[in-house]
């Protein structure tokens, strides 16, 4: 279910609804975001306006993700695992308890708040020890919104989707 390459303008639309989902949540601190891949909604423009919040990035570790703050990306991004940047090696690890909001990218998403992943599981480990009252959230352009994911009992479903 591999979609067309994006561009990072055609993401314009995607950063609006982020910057209004935002402004909804104004006491989220910490969120926990990703480095697109092609294909991916490419929040950077939301990153770089945001300051006030403190944006951490996931590195792949064996099996799972760590989370790492970046202060000013794409410094301190490096490519990593399956050509992702990644932060440093050197940056502190972020503990899972600190995310707010976890913003997460996938192939598809419905309206049941499905996600289809590209199948390690990276993330649906990586949200089964979130806090309880930490927010997932799926990013997606309108041709990865799909009728339904056919989700397995392991997926962590999105409590929201922002459709760019």
């Amino acid at each position: 279910m591999r979609r067309a390459i994006q561009t990072p303008a055609s993401s314009a639309k995607a950063n609006e609804a982020l910057t209004q989902w935002l402004a909804d949540w104004p006491n989220l601190r910490t969120i926990a975001i990703y480095s697109p891949l092609p294909g991916e909604v490419d929040f950077s423009a939301t990153i770089a306006r945001r300051s006030d919040v403190r944006w951490v990035f996931p590195r792949v570790c064996g099996a799972n993700l760590t989370l790492h703050a970046v202060a000013n990306p794409p410094e301190g991004l490096h490519l990593g695992a399956f050509n992702i940047l990644e932060p440093d090696a050197a940056l502190p690890e972020v503990e899972i308890a600190e995310i707010d909001a976890f913003i997460c990218p996938g192939l598809a998403f419905d309206p049941l708040g499905g996600r289809l992943g590209r199948g390690r599981g990276f993330y649906d480990r990586l949200l089964a020890n979130a806090r309880p009252n930490s927010l997932k959230v799926g990013a997606c352009f309108a041709n990865q919104w799909v009728t339904t994911t056919h989700p397995d009992p392991h997926d962590i479903p999105m409590d929201h989707v922002i459709v760019g």
